[in-house]
């Protein structure tokens, strides 16, 4: 069976540590941090080498992070597929298909980036009054 590294954006590595983006850059050039070169020339950080840099009894927070999502107090949840994603600056328009109805939200696209909402994908639309919030499932 094949061996595979997770290896993660400076982006990624910055929130699991809780350091900000720059703080990391930094360590890359200055050589604390170690990374593979993507063909791009882009770095990515090997998940083993955040390990030292974590603080004592710390777990990396990305699939914790992930799964508060799923146990949410609304229960007005439509679960249906991502027809559509649009980012444009600041904000994402998410469309999704539940039966043969389609609902429309607008949320940052900062938001959208984070749940990597894309086509195709299994999504709920987490409604509260006039709100719709989309939930990856």
């Amino acid at each position: 069976m094949q061996n595979t590294e997770v290896l993660l954006t400076p982006r990624e590595a910055a929130q699991e540590l809780g350091v900000s983006y720059p703080t990391i850059k930094q360590w890359i050039l200055a050589g604390r941090l170690k990374t593979v070169k993507t063909p791009g020339g882009h770095h990515r950080i090997p998940r083993a080498a955040l390990k030292p840099l974590l603080k004592p009894g710390k777990q990396p927070e990305t699939a914790q992070s992930r799964d508060r999502f799923r146990v949410v107090s609304g229960r007005n949840q439509l679960v249906g597929t991502v027809v559509d994603v649009k980012v444009s600056g600041f904000l994402a328009r998410v469309v999704l298909q539940i039966g043969d109805q389609r609902i429309t939200s607008i949320i940052t696209a900062e938001a959208a980036r984070e749940m990597q909402l894309r086509k195709g994908e299994t999504a709920a639309a987490l409604m509260k009054a006039t709100e719709v919030m989309i939930v990856r499932v």
